[in-house]
């Protein structure tokens, strides 16, 4: 099945960029970064900067929006069944050298996820001028990512050496 992900969220205080492969199913049905109820991603972005999942969607947004936190996925186009990452084929990235191009204030790319990591260095050609980013792949707040939900956060809080 072909998919499409999102637009980016990003305002223009963004410093930190959260890159996913491409959204689940689930959130391409609600049209929400990380809808999945299982998804650990809200749950960290609540204790990192108020996102919690009780909030409303647009509510959750404003909250990353306010602390410098930009969300997109390195994947414009790919195929796949179901939610799964190992199941993703015909991967087409986004354009990441006009994004930049746009925000120069980000500082910082987090991958959620080792896929999302994979795909961005086997597609994606930084010039020079964006050197000055740090990259870190963390573990993926996906529900088929077992590890315990605290360790996924106290490995996610590195994002807060940025805000």
């Amino acid at each position: 099945m072909q998919l499409t992900s999102f637009p980016p969220i990003i305002s223009s205080n963004a410093k930190v960029l959260i890159l996913g492969s491409m959204p689940g199913r689930e959130s391409l049905a609600r049209h929400q970064y990380y809808a999945h109820p299982r998804n650990s991603f809200w749950f960290i972005m609540g204790e990192i900067c108020g996102a919690r999942t009780e909030l409303p969607y647009a509510d959750r947004i404003d909250r990353l929006n306010n602390a410098g936190i930009a969300l997109w996925d390195v994947l414009m186009h790919c195929e796949r069944e179901g939610s799964l990452d190992v199941h993703i084929k015909n991967e087409v990235p986004n354009d990441f050298a006009a994004f930049f191009a746009l925000h120069s204030t980000i500082q910082a790319i987090y991958f959620n996820g080792e896929k999302a990591h994979k795909s961005f260095q086997k597609h994606v050609i930084l010039s020079p001028a964006m050197s000055h980013l740090t990259f870190t792949a963390l573990p993926s707040t996906s529900p088929a990512h077992t590890l315990a939900k605290q360790l996924k956060l106290d490995r996610w809080r590195a994002i807060e050496n940025f805000l």
